[in-house]
């Protein structure tokens, strides 16, 4: 199964895992945040509804998305696009989107202060 995993780190992890990875060395689907707020910032409870509905779902047209979703194309073209701008979403060739995973695995810990 094609899994991405929604990582918290620091960024000099991140550094890490980029130099890593232009070394060679596979680090697997990962998308790092530098923070679970930036997590929550990013990953509204509508994207979160996006991403589902797009996992496995393969490529679509942002109207299609709303037209799934029973939202407004507007307001899923502003999801799309931040969504594109961080990485999370592709586009591809044909200018459809695309979630490129069949699974979302989400991990951090929440440590005392």
């Amino acid at each position: 199964m094609n899994t991405v995993t929604l990582v918290i780190s620091s960024r000099k992890d991140a550094d890490r895992r980029f130099l890593q990875a232009a070394a060679g060395k596979a680090q697997g689907n990962l998308i790092s945040f530098e923070s679970p707020q930036l997590l929550f910032k990013v990953l509204t409870g509508k994207r979160w509804e996006l991403l589902k509905m797009m996992t496995g779902s393969g490529p679509m047209s942002i109207r299609e998305a709303a037209r799934r979703l029973e939202r407004d194309v507007k307001a899923v073209h502003s999801d799309v696009r931040l969504l594109l701008n961080t990485g999370i979403l592709q586009k591809t060739e044909n200018g459809q989107i695309e979630f490129p995973f069949e699974a979302v695995h989400v991990d951090f810990t929440l440590r005392a202060a």
